[in-house]
């Protein structure tokens, strides 16, 4: 177990986000992008040059993918999927009815090239998860949800885990590959709220799940058998979520928000950080949507 005195998140760069979100490490690129939700901008990051830049600026993003060829799908407000490739952004949902009032939250590629998303609740019903399949069809698989979020698959490809934010919960769920179904729900962690809430997630090449803490100001590691393994701080309350990257997959990259309150949220609010504790993550999947 590492000791937590002796991790030091490094700011790598700071745009004062304020739902900085969606870390993913593009393969191909070897860059990282991440996003603002409601100030609808995208980021990315160059490890090996030191530089960042905003790369887009339009409406809300809840969350994207990278397809196999390098474009970026990109999940909105009001169930709108578009494709970003380099300054031109091409509607491939215009919006999902039931979705109008909503927005994509996280959402991840299965290894079939599926997408997984969540979208957030409206003052009048609950959130939802949907799955995306390649031909386009929008499949509605959980109904329900207090706050959609933070999505991860074990290293077998046996189990999805899923947070519920306003629940304080993460779900562990049976999956199958082949059909993209999703069974047996069961609890993985519940925390008392004041404890902060569990955000995005990713899980490492050991299977450990690794989860953003909202209001916790913490990123924290679990075992498989959902033990609490690690606890790292950081100069920010709302730690939104985390991501494997790098060419070898031990760089950790974590989103912060709070961005335009920092005298409340923290000095890093915001911010991006940067950790490499020697643990190997995984690469996402790419999606494989037919546009």
């Amino acid at each position: 177990m590492i000791r937590q005195k002796l991790i030091k998140p490094t700011l790598v760069a700071d745009y004062s986000c304020v739902i900085g979100e969606g870390p993913l490490w593009h393969p191909v690129e070897q860059r990282l992008y991440w996003i603002d939700i409601y100030d609808g901008r995208m980021f990315r990051h160059d490890p090996a040059s030191g530089r960042h830049e905003q790369c887009f600026a339009g409406e809300v993003v809840g969350g994207f993918t990278i397809q196999e060829d390098g474009a970026l799908l990109l999940f909105m407000a009001k169930g709108a999927v578009k494709i970003w490739r380099e300054k031109e952004l091409t509607t491939f949902i215009d919006e999902v009815p039931e979705e109008r009032n909503s927005r994509f939250n996280d959402v991840i590629a299965d290894p079939a090239g599926r997408v997984f998303c969540g979208t957030m609740p409206t003052r009048k019903r609950p959130g939802r998860l949907y799955r995306l399949d390649s031909d386009g069809t929008l499949i509605k698989l959980l109904d329900g949800i207090s706050c959609s979020n933070g999505l991860g698959f074990s290293p077998g490809l046996e189990r999805l885990y899923y947070a519920d934010s306003g629940i304080s919960t993460i779900y562990s769920f049976n999956y199958d590959q082949a059909t993209g179904t999703i069974t047996g729900q069961s609890t993985f962690i519940q925390n008392p709220k004041e404890e902060g809430v569990p955000d995005g997630l990713t899980v490492d090449s050991q299977g450990y799940v690794w989860s953003a803490r909202w209001d916790g100001g913490c990123l924290i590691r679990y075992t498989p058998a959902g033990v609490e393994d690690l606890r790292i701080t950081f100069p920010a309350r709302k730690v939104s979520s985390v991501t494997f990257g790098g060419p070898d997959y031990t760089d950790i990259y974590v989103t912060t928000a709070g961005g335009d309150n920092k005298g409340q949220e923290g000095p890093g609010a915001g911010g991006l950080f940067h950790l490499n504790l020697g643990i190997v993550g995984r690469p996402e999947f790419f999606s494989k949507i037919k546009i």
